[in-house]
């Protein structure tokens, strides 16, 4: 069986975490096919926006400790750890904000640790209000290092984000949605979470990869922000879209051609 599960329909991809048993926690395969299945759909200039959401009405209750605690897993863990670049356990994550798509996580039931960490690299976060959450590593006698540092940056405070580290506190969606860790609460987060993709993908798709790169480094590379400025729309106004996204105006029948730029 497949640990996700991809739906595409009308350019829009629905990657489903599929270990519905274990609660689509986090095993060293899923991992690795979190890895290969973004790159597929990041070479997909058809794609208007991804969403994340896990099967069984569940995003994900952590990383598999079984699987962690595999002696052959710990010393592929320990290479990935020490190793140059990012590991593993970082890519698997910080790979979906690469994407240039709109990416929306889906979340009820738990977002524990590793699911946490995967909701973060998402661009917009919609929860069940009774959604389970928790950064959970110092539970188990860990530190987050699947690229938290990067996707908390600016999400909440930074006491905030200590606080919740280092308690590893669970709580629940309405709490988050009131400090800003969760964008949306809704009753049906997937649902909702595919009408925001429709209405996204009522934009131009190389405005979308634009204004995704130009926000993340407003956050992440402020230096570089105003001349990516520049750049992106010098890019978009020699583009096609551009000129087709002022006929839609018009025109809402017109019809986006596949994304130009990567």
């Amino acid at each position: 069986m497949a640990l996700l599960r991809v739906e595409k329909n009308n350019g829009i991809a629905t990657v489903y975490l599929n270990r519905p048993d274990k609660r689509n926690a986090m095993s060293f395969a899923l991992l690795k096919e979190l890895v290969s299945t973004a790159e597929k759909l990041k070479k997909d200039r058809s794609l208007r926006c991804v969403i994340l959401t896990g099967e069984a009405q569940v995003f994900s209750a952590g990383i598999d400790l079984a699987d962690l605690n595999n002696p052959k897993n710990r010393a592929y863990a320990a290479w990935e750890l020490i190793k140059p670049g990012q590991s593993l356990f970082q890519k698997a994550f910080l790979i979906w904000q690469q994407l240039p798509v709109p990416v929306i996580a889906a979340l009820e039931g738990f977002c524990f640790g590793a699911g946490m960490q995967l909701a973060l690299a998402a661009d917009i976060r919609i929860a069940h209000p009774k959604t389970q959450m928790s950064i959970m590593e110092s539970r188990w006698g860990l530190v987050p290092d699947m690229g938290l540092t990067r996707s908390l940056k600016g999400v909440i405070g930074l006491d905030l984000a200590k606080e919740l580290t280092l308690t590893a506190r669970i709580f629940d969606a309405e709490y988050a949605k009131d400090i800003g860790l969760v964008t949306h609460l809704s009753e049906q987060p997937l649902v909702q979470a595919q009408q925001l993709a429709e209405e996204l993908s009522q934009r131009s798709p190389d405005a979308l990869a634009a204004a995704k790169q130009v926000l993340d480094a407003m956050e992440h590379r402020p230096k570089h922000s105003l001349r990516l400025e520049k750049i992106w729309q010098l890019k978009l106004l020699l583009g096609k879209n551009s000129q087709l996204a002022r006929k839609k105006d018009k025109n809402p029948e017109v019809q986006f051609l596949p994304r130009q730029y990567k």
